[in-house]
């Protein structure tokens, strides 16, 4: 799905759809799922939202300045990460949010124009014939 753009500076990342298998992001077309921050995108290994581990947000904590918010798009369907990933977040004390992969790339171009320090980790909706 294409998302409507806002006004943002141009070093600024900004998700412009969604797809089955990744995403296009600032004009790049990337296959499979990726963490977004406002001044670079990077390809993530997480390819299952039951899979995630703490160990896989750990780009997130180091951020500096620190971030106010990570958005946690886990695919096409809600899920709630193991206990142990919500408590090195909360260890972290890094705020995050949980979504499907919809909405935290809606979420991540709107909180981004409003100046906020904003991540995303997405999970690649699943292609064709995937579970989902």
């Amino acid at each position: 799905m294409h998302l409507v753009g806002v006004s943002r500076p141009p070093e600024q990342q900004e998700i412009q759809s969604y797809r089955p298998g990744g995403f296009t992001v600032s004009g790049r077309r990337l296959r499979g799922s990726v963490m977004v921050f406002a001044e670079r995108v990077e390809g993530w290994e997480v390819t299952d939202a039951a899979a995630l581990q703490a160990r896989h947000l750990e780009r997130f904590r180091a951020c500096d300045p620190p971030l106010d918010l990570l958005l946690l798009g886990l695919g096409a369907r809600f899920l709630v990460p193991d206990a142990a990933v919500l408590r090195s977040l909360a260890e972290w004390r890094l705020s995050y949010e949980l979504m499907t992969t919809p909405a935290a790339c809606r979420t991540f171009n709107l909180l981004l124009a409003e100046g906020r320090r904003v991540a995303a980790a997405l999970i690649a909706l699943p292609e064709t014939g995937e579970p989902g």
